[in-house]
């Protein structure tokens, strides 16, 4: 029989309503190997550099960029002279002209036993201020336009193509369950970045994200449902083991090819993916309370709480990272106009399901050695685009970082009285990385790749451990 009456693509498409095929796409985005055993899988758990704090990452990203003076960067000086013109130097490099200062419509108050302020766009998000460390001086270098600036934030380049965070914790620890990718990214935006935002680059291709609903449709368990493996799983096994012997014999005709190898292992991890994946994705099984607490079924809360319920579910079965976007073009913080309405209704259908969140990996006990991060590609400026828009800042913006080793209560860092410039511990992304790398228990100068003659890591050649923010 000619190799060519099987295709690979269209087994796996047909399978399983394409969850398989899904994963195949994300393991084909790079070069790489795999092993055709799964005793001999990439993905096996191993241990850190050093002991870690944090066993596992939930990184929810807000794809557009966050106001950080409207958030939780509070300007008193921006509302006094709202309307005035800056009296210091803008950026000698802007996306586009800025006007006078820009008061924050919301209003700021003292949040928690350690009184950190926080807009009152965030009501339950601020409530749980006690558990957040946010780090007020994060600074993204010169990626000024969307694209760049996720990929800086995700792989550390906004320039070449690089390994995702997600790529380089899996290669540095492995995943928990080998039933399940161990790197989720949920609604991905495909545009300002696409695939490369989860990607593997570089990195054996069994690192690379799995995708998961596309950033553009409605995130619902309707993506996800009917994933067994059907009535004849003995049946299914067998084809899969002639099209793993058919695939070996041409492996050892041609000799090492990555890509080939990373092939067999997918059908392998597609075919145990059917026995668990379909208990793990479905939140229905979840009460009523806990679906209720998140928003599920309750607009505007309902697509991002979906997905951040199904992170937890996803973490708890042991996946190693999760993102959870917030995504354009249906979700977008992007607000050079219109400021009040765009920020308003974005913090609103995601501040229940991420207090919810983390409500919910306290309980059960899984915050203390989980990771979460709360990041944006860059902030937006003091002074106004238009009449009441902000535009894009990477000179200075906000993120918050909980649990996994992360001093709960703290504000790290700061920005001057407009919140246009860090004057006080600036955060590199190089430093951001390294200290999540150092939560995980790897140290970012030794998590190191061999390519195109040199060694490569996430960080590059810069970055230093943020020790001030951890516990």
């Amino acid at each position: 029989m000619s190799d060519a009456l099987i295709s690979r693509r269209a087994a796996l498409s047909g399978a399983a309503c394409g969850f398989g095929h899904v994963a195949l796409l994300g393991l084909l985005a790079g070069e790489g190997h795999a092993a055709a055993a799964a005793d001999d899988s990439p993905l096996v758990a191993r241990s850190p550099h050093f002991p870690a704090t944090a066993k596992r990452v939930v990184f929810l990203f807000m794809h557009g960029g966050v106001s950080h003076v409207d958030t939780f960067d509070h300007k008193p000086k921006l509302a006094a002279m709202n309307g005035q013109p800056l009296p210091i130097a803008k950026p000698q490099f802007e996306f586009a002209q800025t006007g006078n200062l820009l008061a924050s419509p919301w209003k700021f108050r003292p949040c928690g036993e350690c009184g950190i302020e926080v807009s009152r766009l965030f009501p339950e998000i601020g409530a749980l201020v006690d558990d957040i460390c946010v780090i007020r001086s994060m600074n993204g270098g010169d990626q000024v336009s969307h694209g760049p600036a996720l990929l800086n934030i995700n792989t550390g380049s906004g320039v070449f193509a690089r390994p995702s965070l997600g790529a380089w914790t899996l290669y540095g620890l492995g995943t928990a369950n080998q039933n399940l990718p161990g790197y989720i990214s949920l609604s991905p935006s495909l545009y300002h970045g696409g695939a490369q935002n989860y990607g593997s680059a570089f990195l054996p291709a069994s690192f690379q994200g799995t995708r998961i609903g596309d950033g553009s449709t409605s995130f619902t368990e309707a993506r996800l449902s009917n994933l067994a493996a059907g009535d004849h799983p003995a049946l299914q096994r067998l084809q899969l083991d002639l099209l793993a012997q058919r695939n070996q014999n041409h492996l050892r005709r041609v000799g090492h090819d990555p890509r080939l190898e990373a092939r067999i292992h997918a059908f392998e991890m597609s075919f145990r993916m059917q026995a668990e994946a379909p208990q793990v994705m479905d939140i229905g099984q979840e009460t009523r309370e806990t679906q209720e607490a998140y928003g599920v079924g309750q607009e505007p809360f309902d697509e991002y709480a979906r997905q951040c319920l199904l992170a937890r579910r996803c973490l708890e079965a042991g996946v190693r990272f999760v993102q959870v976007n917030y995504s354009y073009p249906r979700n977008y913080w992007d607000a050079h106009g219109d400021l009040r309405r765009n920020h308003s209704s974005n913090a609103l259908k995601v501040d229940r399901p991420v207090a919810a969140l983390l409500r919910d990996l306290k309980s059960r006990g899984l915050l203390e050695d989980t990771l979460v991060i709360f990041g944006t590609e860059f902030g937006r400026t003091p002074a106004a685009q238009g009449t009441n828009g902000r535009d894009h800042h990477p000179h200075a913006f906000s993120v918050w970082l909980a649990g996994g080793g992360v001093r709960g209560g703290t504000a790290y860092g700061s920005t001057d009285e407009f919140g246009y410039y860090v004057v006080d511990r600036k955060v590199s992304m190089p430093d951001f990385h390294a200290t999540i790398l150092h939560l995980l228990g790897l140290d970012h100068t030794r998590l190191t790749w061999r390519h195109a003659g040199r060694d490569y890591r996430l960080t590059d050649v810069e970055g230093s451990v943020v020790t001030g923010i951890l516990a």
